[in-house]
């Protein structure tokens, strides 16, 4: 298999040199490969093949029943090229040495059977790892925002795209930079959180780690998939252009200028009536022209004929195929489609442009070009393919490490935890002894595992029950309930089990699955915010008991705890932790370690007072003239710790004094300049701990409405008992900037406070400061970040 391929008879023109030299550009090497190439050799460069997808109904994509064919023919699939194989590992389970030599065989025969030799570009999923048995499972991205740890999510993802390297894949299919607007969307579990600073800096961390692993990391859904009516999927879109601008299109930005994305996905979204897939103005104008993006755009699977059987913009596949290229789709995922023979006919028809095909073509084989997939001397199968092994200490060290940062306590009135030793403790409700309960519906046991239980899970998933257990023993577990359903036979044992006991630990939450087979997940969106089934009734049955209650959520999405729980001593939040969850969990509530995570979304107070998130104007917020309260029970950024800390000695510096008397202390910031606001932070508790400093942008005036507060800066700060440090942002004008009135980002003159906060809610300073010169313009290349240095109190200050 390692032995090098024929040389294929198209190699023996002028031209075949230079597309196989390495020493050329990407570019250059597809120039001189194009002109060579049949129009059908050219169409099925720019198509996938799921040949292992099940058309049972119970697929893992959209309509995947009604959309994939069970007619197609391998040999002649390839009998021209082509251009993707589609989750080769992520379809049913594989042992992973196996899978990674039947790819080798079938990119082999790929390339054996065509005219150039050119073997496909594989993909596959990886939002919460590799998408493939036996892979290491992390937590969910709102885990990752959770931690605003994006060192940490950089390594995680160095782990998984070192993985699926190892096993011959090219190209990941994440991470989803949408910006959570509805928690009731159910793959609200699947984004980074609500506000575009913590989404854009997170994702641009995990695309930095994927792409240097050498994998093509696939941002998605560009753009608006987030913002559905009524939190529903794959529901229209009622968003105005500066919205989308403001918070929907930074994180994609981020991304792809301070990650290096090579591939972007785009949405099932229509905004304003028209549909992502042909929206030339958002993939070309955008996305190439303005912000320079020079890689490939896939659509989201079965997209293009969308266009036609769900948005009614194309008659047929053809024009749906013609939409989707004249608006900068370059391949059609996941299968032949739209992009089959149809199109070739109608190319030659005159019906659709073949120039749309070659700018298409030219990027695909850049791309393949710079993945050595072009050189001669390609081989198909990876080195050292007898070793692989996708779930190793390391990887499961780092999902350790990122699942222990990513769980918040949200409340610990009277010091309930950590648990103490020696106290009876009742472990209750229906996710308790649930490994699934750690899983997102983009995991592999939850996304493909459920159909195949006969393999197993294929890694190590100890439930919250067994990893607790371990920490205390003589631990009492009764459900109460299932997630879902309406039997309440088993509250008595649940409410006797906590009469009984000192603590009650009650561990309620979601079921992750897809399309309706969970609670959470893609295609299982909520009414409204109470928990599932009966949970909220067996929460109020054994908050009557009167035993002090430790709340834990095991979730995809926040959730309206109502009045009710109030009476909880203690709440904590996880958003499906990965395959060490539960171990994360069980030593965060007996205080092995100390929580650090903050809310990347806030909680709601009221299961029906939506969508609101905390980037509201201030109309957005409660006021006197309606009867809901938007206000959160706990807001975006909260989160505490077993310690505490002081913070003091808050300052701007970089400003200038006031031109004017009228300046009542504020400093004076160039419109074009930079300020460092420092802050110091002590740890005054007995216990080492870690602190997130936040750094919120409020600005009183401007020419639209905005947000009363945004985040614009954060770093997380490690301190021993007694240890202080001075944390100092880097803050550019330019993270000041909005759209405008006149649809322009500008950077507008006039008074702002950045504020410092442990949270969007609670603030410790608040720096005034007024922003002095023209109103500027600025665009893609402007400033993004605020950057942040944290360094010991002693050594800051003799500096």
């Amino acid at each position: 298999m390692n032995s090098q391929l024929p040389v294929h008879d198209a190699e023996a023109s002028p031209d075949a040199a230079r597309w196989r030299d390495p020493r050329l550009s990407p570019t250059e090497r597809a120039d001189a490969l194009l002109p060579l190439m049949s129009l059908e050799e050219k169409v099925a460069q720019l198509v996938g093949v799921w040949v292992g997808a099940d058309a049972s109904g119970e697929g893992v994509a959209p309509h995947q029943a009604d959309m994939v064919d069970g007619e197609l023919r391998w040999d002649d699939v390839i009998r021209h090229g082509l251009g993707q194989l589609t989750r080769p590992f992520g379809t049913a389970p594989v042992d992973p040495v196996a899978g990674a030599r039947s790819l080798a065989a079938s990119q082999a025969e790929i390339a054996a059977a065509s005219r150039f030799g050119i073997p496909a570009q594989v993909h596959e999923e990886c939002l919460t790892g590799f998408a493939a048995w036996r892979a290491t499972v992390y937590p969910t991205p709102l885990g990752w925002g959770a931690s605003f740890d994006p060192e940490l999510v950089e390594q995680m993802a160095g782990h998984i795209g070192r993985s699926m390297r190892a096993a011959g894949v090219h190209q990941g299919l994440a991470p989803v930079l949408d910006v959570t607007r509805d928690y009731r969307w159910g793959r609200t579990e699947e984004t980074i959180g609500e506000d575009p600073y913590l989404v854009g800096t997170t994702g641009a961390a995990y695309v930095r780690g994927l792409e240097a692993a050498g994998i093509v990391a696939t941002l998605k859904h560009f753009a608006g998939y987030s913002a559905s009516r009524g939190g529903r999927n794959l529901a229209p879109v009622s968003m105005g252009r500066r919205e989308l601008a403001d918070v929907i299109l930074p994180p994609f930005e981020m991304a792809l200028r301070l990650g290096g994305a090579r591939s972007v996905m785009h949405s099932y979204a229509e905004i304003d009536g028209l549909p992502a897939a042909a929206d030339e103005g958002l993939l070309t104008r955008l996305l190439r022209d303005e912000w320079g993006f020079t890689g490939t755009v896939v659509a989201d699977y079965f997209a293009v004929r969308f266009l036609q059987t769900l948005h009614g913009v194309a008659a047929d596949g053809v024009e749906a195929a013609r939409l989707a290229l004249r608006a900068g789709i370059d391949v059609e995922l996941p299968t032949v489609d739209a992009f089959g023979p149809a199109l070739v006919e109608a190319v030659r028809a005159g019906a659709v442009d073949e120039a749309l095909i070659d700018r298409a073509l030219r990027r695909v084989l850049a791309q393949k070009a710079e993945l050595g997939l072009l050189d001669q001397g390609w081989q198909p199968l990876p080195d050292g393919v007898d070793g692989l092994r996708l779930d190793d200490v390391g990887a499961q060290e780092v999902a350790l490490r990122l699942a222990r940062e990513s769980v918040v306590l949200l409340r610990n009135d009277g010091g309930l935890l950590p648990l103490a030793a020696g106290r009876r403790v009742a472990l209750v409700g229906p996710v308790a002894d649930d490994p699934m309960a750690m899983l997102g519906c983009y995991t592999f046991p939850s996304h493909v595992g459920v159909r195949h239980p006969e393999h197993g899970l294929g890694v190590e998933l100890p439930s919250l029950r067994e990893a607790l257990g371990r920490l205390l023993p003589g631990l009492v577990h009764a459900p109460g309930c299932a997630v879902t359903g309406d039997d309440t036979s088993g509250f008595a044992a649940a409410v006797a089990a906590a009469e009984e006991a000192d603590v009650c630990v009650l561990a309620v939450g979601d079921r992750s699955g897809m399309f309706g087979r969970g609670t959470s997940g893609e295609g299982c969106d909520a009414t409204d915010l109470r928990l599932p089934g009966v949970q909220p009734d067996l929460v109020r049955a054994v908050l009557a008991t009167g035993t002090p209650v430790v709340l834990v959520l095991l979730a995809g999405r926040p959730y309206a705890l109502g009045p009710e729980a109030d009476a909880a001593a203690a709440v904590v939040q996880a958003f499906f932790p990965g395959q060490r969850g539960g171990q994360a969990l069980a030593e965060v509530l007996t205080g092995a370690v100390n929580p650090s995570g903050r809310l990347p979304v806030g909680v709601p107070r009221d299961a029906g007072a939506l969508p609101s998130t905390y980037l509201n104007p201030p109309l957005g917020r409660r006021s006197e003239v309606s009867s809901v309260d938007p206000t959160p029970a706990f807001p975006f950024g909260h989160g505490l710790s077993y310690t505490t800390f002081e913070w003091s000695d808050a300052g701007v510096r970089g400003g200038l004094p006031a031109a004017d008397a009228t300046g009542g202390g504020r400093l004076d910031w160039a419109v074009d300049g930079e300020v460092e606001v420092e802050v110091t932070v002590r740890n005054t508790g007995d216990r080492a701990g870690v602190e997130v400093v936040q750094l919120y942008l409020h600005d009183p005036v401007a020419q639209t409405t905005r947000p009363v507060v945004r985040l614009v800066g954060y770093a997380r700060v490690p301190l021993a008992p007694g240890e202080s440090a001075r944390v100092t942002f880097a803050v550019p004008a330019d993270v000041t900037s909005f759209t405008g009135a006149h649809g322009r980002r500008v950077v507008e003159p006039g008074d702002v406070e950045l504020r410092l906060g442990r949270s969007s809610g609670e603030f410790a300073a608040a720096l005034p400061l007024r922003l002095v010169g023209p109103e500027r313009a600025v665009g893609h290349h402007r400033r993004l970040v605020s950057t942040a240095r944290v360094a010991p109190a002693a050594v800051a200050q003799s500096a």
